[in-house]
């Protein structure tokens, strides 16, 4: 499924995008899947910095923002860019919300590969984020086979 991450030329960058609770949580149990990956974490709390181990792994916060507050999303997204540029990532990888849409929409216009894996939590619908973000990912995902679709997102088995 990630296999476009593995070249042998170098260690593929990794950017790890997710709001708070549930959604940080789910990208924390991928992250096996990026043992050999040299990898970044941006979410919005410093709070989570202490769930992160290895010293070579970089942390980076946003300001907490949802589609109510108009201009917390614009100094959010203004904040990816930056991040974006300084990491200069290969592959964004989000489980959600609102950072994860927004850096894999950016960081697009970078270059990067983006994957979007939807939220467990949604059951009988995919998430609002999931749904606009999900035609612009290279790799769209759902956790529950009833909501996959043909043209995406795809079930690969129940991992979180």
């Amino acid at each position: 499924m990630l296999k476009f991450l593995k070249v042998p030329s170098r260690q593929r960058r990794v950017l790890a995008v997710a709001s708070g609770g549930g959604h940080w949580v789910q990208l924390l149990r991928l992250m096996p899947a990026f043992d050999d990956c040299d990898i970044a974490f941006v979410t919005v709390s410093d709070a989570y910095r202490s769930q992160i181990s290895g010293a070579t792994r970089r942390f980076h916060v946003v300001p907490d923002a949802t589609r109510w507050n108009k201009l917390k999303l614009a100094w959010m997204a203004l904040r990816l860019i930056v991040i974006l540029l300084i990491e200069r990532p290969d592959v964004i990888v989000s489980t959600g919300a609102a950072p994860g849409f927004f850096a894999l929409r950016v960081g697009r216009f970078f270059g990067a590969r983006t994957v979007w894996i939807d939220s467990i939590a949604n059951v009988e619908q995919l998430s609002m984020s999931g749904e606009k973000i999900g035609r612009h990912a290279d790799l769209w995902l759902t956790q529950w086979p009833h909501l996959a679709r043909p043209q995406g997102p795809h079930f690969a088995g129940a991992v979180l």
